[in-house]
Parts: structure tokens; sequence; C-alpha cells
């Protein structure tokens, strides 16, 4: 037997098995977010933001596994199955908007592999029930937001309005939230109606706003296509006040909306406006914080409230893998999936980008009024209203 030969092949076997060791120790995190089709203005930032990530936490190896799924329901699902069942990821971040998401529940219960929306509608979330007990979600929940503005609209005189707002869960949960909290504040809803993310015509639905003369309208989209509406009623010389949601918080949206969106009022993530807050913000340093790395990879006036949302799904990682490992459950088996869902539920006092995170069983996002401002569009910028 030739003995450096045999002690060479047991070397190498023992480097490989170590290496295979290393591998097994990785955390892979999973992400599918929309980088194309009608929601990439607002995947494209996200999709930068996994990039400015850290590369270890708590002494492992972080391996990010970014997959588009092109604003699509069907592609979402399809990236989730493959992230879990081929790639074995012990967490998923994503998607985009919220027909994703929520289509995506299923599989993250079922795979028992923790999932962070970064989706809005608060139906993500809620109600709290044995598969969104592995769901989390960065974004402020609509009801939330819609609260602001009906409160931003009582304080103006405003009486009535009407709602317009895509043809989909979105849109809905939107409409839903936004009438109880207008109803809680005397506000009469005097239309409904609803438009595709993909519709290059509302004039239909405009006739009908522009004829029952709202005080106020309010466009419940995201993204680069809410502009549409707004464009329409300017065209028919709607001349109430316009709100948005807190989806379009991005240069895109004013690019594309541009003088017709000028007077815009929309409740916003901190993040949006974190220069003009006064220093006492809770959010305002952490906020800063993601400012200055995005924009110091991308360029001054290229961050986003959208890619803000996946920063703060990687701040809960970081706060929450340490605790995971700690349980010496192993990265890769359902051991570590359970301990790291655990982890995030038990979240507390973490300050990111657009609020101040406190997780509880029932509460899967855990932002208060600390997690919103409202915002006006003048001068082709975002103008804190105190």
């Amino acid at each position: 037997m030739n003995l450096p030969h045999a002690f060479g092949r047991l070397a190498l076997a023992a480097a490989a098995a170590l290496a295979c060791a290393a591998a097994q120790a990785d955390i892979n995190v999973g992400v599918t977010l929309s980088a194309t089709g009608p929601a990439a203005s607002l995947g494209i930032p996200e999709k930068n933001t996994i990039a400015l990530m850290p590369a270890a936490i708590g002494g492992e190896k972080i391996h990010y596994i970014v997959l588009d799924d092109a604003s699509d329901t069907t592609a979402a699902v399809t990236n989730i199955r493959k992230l879990v069942s081929e790639n074995k990821v012990d967490v998923v971040i994503g998607s985009t908007v919220t027909p994703n998401s929520l289509a995506m529940i299923d599989v993250a219960a079922e795979s028992k592999t923790p999932m962070i929306s970064m989706a809005a509608s608060a139906r993500i979330v809620e109600p709290m029930d044995d598969k969104r007990k592995w769901v989390f979600k960065t974004p402020q929940n609509d009801s939330l937001m819609a609260g602001a503005i009906a409160e931003h609209m009582a304080r103006a005189g405003v009486k009535t309005a009407a709602y317009i707002g895509f043809s989909d869960a979105y849109g809905e949960g939107w409409y839903q939230e936004f009438a109880k909290a207008a109803e809680a504040k005397g506000i009469k809803i005097l239309a409904n109606e609803k438009f595709g993310r993909t519709d290059t015509s509302v004039t239909g639905q405009v006739l009908k706003i522009v004829s029952a003369k709202p005080d106020a309208v309010l466009i419940g989209g995201s993204g680069t296509p809410a502009a549409l509406p707004q464009r329409a009623l300017k065209e028919r010389g709607y001349a109430g006040r316009y709100y948005q949601t807190h989806g379009v918080a991005n240069g895109d949206f004013l690019r594309v909306g541009g003088k017709d969106v000028e007077g815009t009022f929309l409740p916003a993530g901190p993040v949006l406006v974190a220069a003009q807050l006064p220093d006492a913000n809770p959010v305002k340093k952490s906020a800063l914080t993601y400012i200055e790395r995005y924009e110091g990879a991308h360029g001054k006036g290229s961050v986003s409230t959208f890619g803000a949302h996946a920063w703060d799904a990687g701040l809960l990682l970081t706060n929450a893998i340490p605790k995971a490992l700690a349980t010496k459950a192993k990265p890769g088996t359902p051991e570590f999936r359970s301990a790291l869902r655990d982890a995030i539920e038990s979240t507390q006092d973490l300050a990111g980008a657009h609020g101040v995170f406190n997780m509880t069983p029932a509460n899967h996002l855990g932002f208060d009024d600390r997690a919103r401002v409202m915002v006006k569009i003048e001068n082709g910028g975002w103008k804190y209203q105190p």
C-alpha cells in the first residue's frame, strides 16, 4: 500500500468533509421580489438593498439566493417552492406586492419556513392563525396608514371622499381599511372604483368620480401605475384634494407623475423624510444609516422607502439569528427554522428604517404610530408635514 498516497486521499476526504460541514452551517436566505413587471419600481430598490446586507451574522456565513417573480403571483409561488425544496433555505424574504405575498403563505406554512413579506396589506399577517404564525412583514399595515389619511382629511375639513384602487388584494384591502377609518371620522365615501395594474385608461372610472364631486380622492395603488388615475382626474378638471398610499413613495412615481402629482398628500414611513425629522424621533438615526448605505452605493437621491422594507427585513434577521443559533439548532434543519421563527417573534424595541418593531405572537409587524408620517409632494420632492 502506498502510504503517502493513502494519507493524501484521507486528507482530501477530511478536507471535503470539513468543507461540506461548513457549507451545511451556512444560513441560506431565500429572496423573491418583483424586479421586473408592473411592480419593478418597488422591487429594484429591494434587490439593490439585499446586496447591502451582512455577509455573516452571529459568526455564520449568510448566503442570499435572490429570484425575480416579475410581479406575477404564479411565479412568486414557484420561486418560494424552489427556495424551500431545492435551496433548503432557512427563511424567505418576499414578495414585493400583496397578491404575491398572500399566495406564498401556504408554502411557508407547509414547509415551516419563516417568511418576511415586504408587502403592505394587513391580511398578510392578520388574522393570526396556524399558517400566519410563520409569516412576518416589514411595511406598515394599510390600516395604520389609512388612519393617518382619514385623520389628515378630517383636519382639513374633508366631508366626502372617493376611492379608486387596484382591482386586486392590495386595492381591496386598502378600500376596506379606508372605509372604516373614514366612517370613524364622519367622512362619507361617494364612489369606489377599480383599475388594473397594467391598465392604460381609467376614463370611465374617473368620470364617475368627477360627477360625484367629492372633497377628496384617495388612490389605492402602488408604484408608477398609481399615477394613471391622478393624471386622468387632473385632465378632467378635478380640483379637490388628492391622496395616495405609501405604495407610491419613490422617485419613479414622482418622475412619472410629474406636475400632475404636485400637492398630493400621503402617509409614509419616516425614512422618506428622515433628514427633516426632529432629532428626538426614535427612527431618525436608523433611517439615516440606511440612506447613507444605499446612496453610497447608488448615488444621492436614489433611496426609496421600498428598499428600506428589505433593509428592515435584514435588521430583523440580524437581531434574530444569534438568538436562534443560541438554541444549538443547526442551520438547514427544521429545528433551526422553528427557532428562527420564535426569535423573530420575540423582537422588541428594534429601531428600523420605517419604525420600531415590537413583535408579539398576535402581532407579526409590531409597529405603532411612530412608523408613519404625513408627507406632501412639493416642488417635485417630499415635504414632511408635522
